[in-house]
């Protein structure tokens, strides 16, 4: 039951229920999307009218179809991306930090060599040179983040690797791939949860800008980045055609870090800092 102490705040309760209702929106929302989101079903930025509770968008496309269906891409590229950042960093932090010799050497001065290059021009020229498929933008926005991710785990596993169950599992004999999967990754977890959280928003706010720039989701596909696109121009005309995604990328960034400040332990720490 302790896992689920966050939920019991105030914010951790308003955070779970917007991430929920978020989430729900994405996953089952174009299930009861009343059109098609690439077919024309009136003039270009008509009013709301019955069945069209947001009205239409710039090509007479339902604003509200288009959002619902918009979400489940931006969601599951930020997902599979953070899954690539964190597949990367969680190795090379590990071993640098478990190993803490030419390794650790080695491993950080390549992490310092990519931290080196600016992470948006780095996404922006990988994505200009290779294309904007979806595994393109997940490889690009994930690798920009290993940088970070290695630091954080490494700094971690300096801090369990000296601690005395570890020294004892390596007095036992067991190898290293244990050692790390079973005595370090479990007591690093809390700060890893709390930062993959701040990955996937970033990941999500990186992927809805390149979708705004027109490098990121290609028409007709839809994501929320792309609607606020489409439809910026003509705010005046359409305003819940920009409004709408916005407030879902809003809504999904705010509801991640409400849970992310109310996980177990982390409230403790931040008032035993104070």
């Amino acid at each position: 039951m302790n896992r689920f102490r966050f939920a019991r705040t105030p914010e951790g309760a308003v955070g779970v229920a917007l991430l929920a209702f978020v989430l729900f929106v994405a996953l089952i929302g174009p299930y009861f999307a009343g059109h098609s989101p690439t077919e024309s079903i009136g003039l270009p930025f008509d009013g709301p009218s019955e069945g069209l509770p947001l009205g239409t968008d710039g090509l007479g496309r339902d604003v509200l179809s288009r959002v619902l269906h918009g979400g489940l891409t931006v969601i599951g590229l930020g997902i599979a991306a953070a899954a690539v950042s964190y597949l990367g960093g969680l190795t090379i932090g590990l071993l640098a930090g478990y190993s803490r010799n030419l390794l650790d050497a080695g491993l950080m001065r390549g992490v310092d060599v990519l931290l080196a290059f600016p992470p948006l021009l780095f996404v922006l020229v990988l994505v200009t040179g290779a294309g904007t498929s979806a595994l393109v933008l997940v490889l690009a926005v994930g690798i920009v983040q290993i940088t970070g991710i290695s630091r954080i785990v490494r700094a971690a596993t300096l801090e369990v690797s000296v601690s005395g169950y570890v020294e004892a599992a390596v007095a036992r004999g067991e190898a290293t791939p244990a050692i790390l999967s079973r005595e370090v990754l479990p007591n690093i977890m809390a700060p890893v949860l709390a930062d993959f959280g701040l990955r996937f928003v970033f990941t999500v706010l990186l992927l809805s800008g390149l979708s705004f720039l027109s490098l990121g989701v290609q028409p007709p596909d839809a994501d929320w980045g792309s609607l606020v696109r489409e439809n910026i121009g003509a705010l005046a005309d359409g305003g819940a055609s920009v409004i709408a995604p916005s407030l879902a990328i809003a809504s999904l960034t705010i509801a991640v870090n409400l849970v992310i400040d109310n996980l177990p332990g982390r409230a403790a720490r931040e008032r035993g800092a104070r």
